[in-house]
């Protein structure tokens, strides 16, 4: 009887042994490919872990370890802060996008400004922040500003009285030359009369009448919103102080009365003219009608 597969029971040919050989080279070679491939991803990873820890922000312990370091006066500064002031400014001080810009080297001037003039915290985002009623007392503003001074330095307000010293000649040449800065540097932006004025995109330049001796000075040493730094290049302390001096005496009461907003001698000869031509008219057409 005739087998139906006449090649069974023969030895297969060579290259059957060669294919299979070269099908198990294959194999082996695109696992050690997979493998290669898996290993050089580990390894940037490691990389990438690497740089990340050298450069991202340190970890609980170091943090731990920073506040450690801090003044009492700071610690108490940085716990008002995590509370009040990290869902726009970061747990760091480090800004928030879209939110609150980084504070680290602001200094404790820029936080006795903006805090203590209430400007922050801020209620809600405007093209400027508008001065209100402060959410923080005087000592914890000066607690904020501690933190943030020795959590990133900064412009700082010199200790001491901002008040002129000398004779009262002396001080008297000095608010002129207070004026001769403020009318300079100031008047275009703030008015001659330190009333304020509009500014472009929503903003504007305050009044300076609510601000504070320490606002004033820190106002020019960080120059908040729109406003120029003033550093001690440009306008050395004293300077300051005879500008400060200066606002002080249009702060004054109006020995003549009703002031007028300080416009000048236009506005009140205006204002005198209608107030005084509107009597003249109401008073002769009342005697007409009398007679």
């Amino acid at each position: 009887m005739t087998s139906d597969n006449p090649g069974r029971g023969v030895a297969p040919p060579a290259r059957w042994g060669r294919a299979r050989r070269a099908a198990g080279t294959a194999a082996a070679s695109r696992a050690r490919r997979r493998v290669g491939t898996v290993l050089r991803i580990l390894a940037a990873l490691a990389l990438a872990g690497g740089v990340y820890a050298g450069f991202a922000p340190g970890t609980a312990a170091d943090a731990a370890k920073d506040a450690a370091s801090l003044s009492p006066a700071a610690k108490e500064g940085k716990a008002l802060f995590d509370t009040n002031c990290t869902s726009c400014h970061g747990p760091d001080a480090q800004g928030v996008a879209g939110k609150g810009p980084s504070l680290i080297g602001v200094g404790s001037a820029s936080v006795e400004f903006q805090v203590g003039s209430g400007r922050m915290p801020m209620a809600r985002q405007e093209a400027q922040a508008w001065r209100k009623k402060p959410h923080f007392t005087y000592d914890q503003t000066q607690q904020l500003g501690q933190y943030i001074q020795e959590l990133g330095g900064g412009p700082q307000i010199p200790a001491g009285s901002m008040e002129l010293t000398g004779t009262d000649e002396q001080q008297a040449a000095a608010m002129a030359r207070g004026g001769v800065l403020f009318r300079i540097n100031c008047a275009s932006c703030h008015a001659n009369a330190a009333g304020g004025g509009a500014l472009s995109s929503g903003k504007f330049a305050p009044n300076l009448e609510p601000a504070t001796d320490r606002q004033l000075y820190a106002a020019m040493l960080t120059g908040p919103q729109n406003m120029p730094v003033f550093g001690d290049n440009q306008l050395t302390p004293e300077q300051k102080k005879e500008i400060i001096a200066y606002v002080h005496t249009l702060k004054a009461q109006e020995p003549g009365g009703w002031g007028l907003g300080k416009l000048g001698p236009v506005t009140e000869g205006l204002a005198i003219f209608l107030l005084g031509m509107t009597a003249l008219i109401f008073t002769t057409l009342w005697i007409a009608g009398k007679s």
